[in-house]
């Protein structure tokens, strides 16, 4: 009998693998959901999972690079903090998706088309919001 490492007889089951950016929505939540600034152990604390420091601190790193998160010196370590609420957060992960594209009218154009009637109607509302405000 074959017996491999995903939880056949005699071995212990492998924990699932997490997708593609699970790890920073799951950080970038546990940041939007803190006090203040926190440190890499306090997220670490609220991670699914058992997840090493170097590998929170990783995340963190690659999220800062990104501009989703700042950081700030505390010490000899650093104090992280959401660089956004929730909604300005999937606004940038959306300007990510789209700036990773090479035919943005298409991309766009696709987005729209699948909007509802409601979700359209708010769209067109916030664009003549945009336009109608006064430029700095």
């Amino acid at each position: 009998m074959d017996h491999d490492r995903t939880g056949g007889p005699g071995w212990p089951r492998r924990p699932r693998r997490r997708g593609q950016g699970e790890l920073e929505a799951q950080v970038l939540v546990a940041l939007s959901r803190a006090p203040g600034p926190v440190t890499a152990a306090w997220v670490q604390e609220r991670i699914e999972g058992e997840l090493a420091y170097t590998t929170v601190m990783t995340i963190l790193s690659r999220l800062h690079a990104k501009q989703a998160v700042t950081r700030e010196r505390a010490g000899r370590s650093f104090v992280w903090r959401a660089a956004s609420d929730e909604a300005g957060l999937a606004a940038l992960r959306m300007r990510r998706v789209l700036d990773g594209q090479d035919d943005r009218e298409a991309v766009l154009a696709s987005f729209v088309t699948g909007l509802t009637q409601d979700d359209e109607r708010l769209l067109r509302d916030l664009l003549t919001d945009v336009a109608e405000e006064p430029e700095d």
